[in-house]
């Protein structure tokens, strides 16, 4: 196929088209690595036909000292991930260890990088905000990379994760609005796939229904300033439009408020309430003055820095989920409290 531009063949398509999983591919590369004979050549035949060369799932069974941590990004337009980069950098700097960077243009599952991850032979692989497969966190386990998610955990329990509490900060501010004496309150969620916004919308919905207030509107902002402009101006124009709007995060907060303040003329504060999550540094600057609530950051790095030291200094560790405490902090995007 030479000429041609074509995607380089991973352990993943050798193990789909042998039929065994990616650890057996390592193993069969591996030298004295426990493997039959037949699945050994069987995945050496395979792997020849197809082109594939052994990367770094071989070597990474090879015992190393890297000193690199793998931190994975969702981009870095949201403050927060940036505020997030910046103080586990210096944790980890602290350790001894150096941060190797990689930058995504979305929140989506990170299986298709993270075999370029590996090749780097990183000692552990921090998550921010972003996915892991259930077939890929088991390659991991099987070469005893430590992988940690902070701000955003899996469906499955096998992966470590540090969030903070995101179904109590919905639930409360979804209290919070009632108790202003709003009645028609709308969530801009951010994508589908991502935890956080899930668990803020559904403590948010469950709260509203548990006090028998009207169903909640809902639109989607991706986590994009356009996006969320967008769902903004569509749940305005509706027939009954809402009077409180709850924004998955602050970004996406900032975003309504340009559309309602600086598109239609309201007032925050008085003709609608605007919260929005996560507390970045713009949220307390005068123009903005965001309602949010606030995650611990410095909490939350801290204990994901415990996760790591733990995992780092024990070949097998069983996985952890720490979720911790928010709070609201109240500015101008609201109406008083009565």
């Amino acid at each position: 196929m030479a000429g041609q531009n074509k995607r380089a063949v991973t352990s993943y398509d050798v193990a789909k088209a042998a039929g065994v999983s990616q650890s057996a591919v390592s193993r069969a590369f591996t030298e004295g690595a426990k493997i039959s004979p037949a699945t050994k050549e069987k995945v050496r035949k395979i792997a020849a036909e197809l082109g594939y060369r052994p990367s770094f799932i071989a070597q990474s069974l090879i015992p190393r000292r890297s000193t690199l941590i793998g931190v994975v990004v969702p981009g870095l337009v949201n403050p927060f991930y940036a505020a997030v980069l910046d103080e586990l950098s210096q944790a980890l700097n602290l350790m001894g260890y150096r941060v190797l960077l990689f930058s995504m243009y979305r929140d989506d599952d990170t299986t298709p990088i993270m075999e370029e991850i590996l090749r780097h032979r990183v000692e552990a692989l921090v998550l921010v905000s972003s996915s892991l497969s259930s077939h890929f966190a088991h390659e991991c386990q099987q070469l005893g990379l430590p992988v940690l998610l902070l701000n955003r955990k899996n469906d499955s329990r096998s992966v470590s994760s540090v969030t903070s509490d995101n179904l109590a900060g919905g639930a409360a501010i979804a209290d919070f609005l009632l108790d202003l004496g709003h009645q028609q309150l709308a969530f801009v969620a951010g994508r589908d796939t991502s935890s956080t916004s899930r668990d803020r919308e559904t403590g948010f919905r469950q709260r509203l229904e548990a006090r028998g207030a009207r169903p909640m509107l809902r639109d989607s902002g991706m986590w994009s300033i356009e996006e969320a402009m967008n769902a903004t101006r569509r749940l305005m124009a509706l027939p009954t439009p809402p009077d409180a709007l709850f924004c998955a995060n602050d970004m996406m907060a900032i975003a309504a408020l340009n559309v309602v303040v600086g598109e239609m003329g309201m007032k925050a504060g008085e003709d609608i309430s605007i919260v929005g999550f996560d507390d970045i540094a713009m949220a307390s600057w005068p123009l903005i003055n965001l309602t949010t609530w606030v995650q611990p950051l410095s909490e939350m790095v801290d204990t994901a820095i415990a996760v790591l030291k733990t995992q780092l200094g024990a070949a097998e560790t069983s996985a952890v989920q720490h979720v911790l405490q928010g709070k609201l902090i109240v500015r101008g995007s609201t109406r008083p409290r009565r």
